[in-house]
């Protein structure tokens, strides 16, 4: 018998990461997390990798950790207005008395203006209180050097190694939402890409 589903949202995004801990690899960038997480400053941090290896949701989860008030900057979104506007949010402390951490997805397509308009903000003439910035992006060939030298580059971010462990989570998520059907072989569908192996065991779910 088919295994009953009912995807209100993918799994991909269902078994999205809350916690630094429950992230699958990323052991480097979970441990800078950590150590940031237990003593938080106003910082930039920059995350190079391909899409769908966590970059986004281990910065929310960062965020999580130290209770901050999140502002997320979509792609082609980040324009020297988005940015004022927010600067001046971030000058007051956030109502959970914390920090303010900025998102700022695909920082590689930002206008020139906006990096240019980053630079004093990003270092000690016109530093943004209670605030850290994250910037991702899939290469840094678009980014200016006075930018780049301005940001903590965490290692790159991939799954590369963690297939083992990408099997057993995709283990997991059959059970749960499979039960007793037929499973597949989850080694063979582990690929170096968590949101990647979710979506082919989505796949299979939605063909038991």
């Amino acid at each position: 018998m088919g295994a009953a589903l009912a995807f209100p949202v993918s799994l991909a995004e269902k078994y999205r990461p809350q916690t630094l801990a429950d992230f699958v690899g990323l052991e480097k960038q979970k441990k800078i997390f950590g150590k940031l997480a237990t003593n938080p400053r106003p910082c930039a941090l920059l995350f190079q990798g391909a899409p769908g290896t966590g970059k986004i949701s281990i910065a929310y989860a960062f965020a999580a950790e130290i209770r901050a008030e999140v502002h997320h900057i979509g792609s082609q979104e980040c324009k020297v207005e988005r940015l004022q506007e927010l600067v001046r949010t971030c000058q007051y402390v956030p109502l959970s008395g914390g920090y303010h951490v900025i998102i700022v997805d695909e920082a590689d397509v930002m206008s020139d203006a906006a990096q240019k308009y980053l630079l004093s903000k990003l270092d000690s003439s016109e530093p943004v209180p209670h605030t850290v910035w994250i910037f991702t992006c899939n290469a840094v060939d678009r980014l200016e050097e006075r930018f780049l030298s301005r940001c903590i580059k965490l290692p790159d971010f991939n799954s590369y190694g963690a297939g083992e462990a990408i099997a057993d989570l995709l283990a997991k998520v059959w059970q749960a939402e499979a039960g007793t059907a037929d499973a597949p072989n989850f080694r063979k569908m582990a690929c170096g890409n968590v949101r990647e192996s979710l979506m082919r065991l989505e796949t299979e779910l939605l063909m038991a």
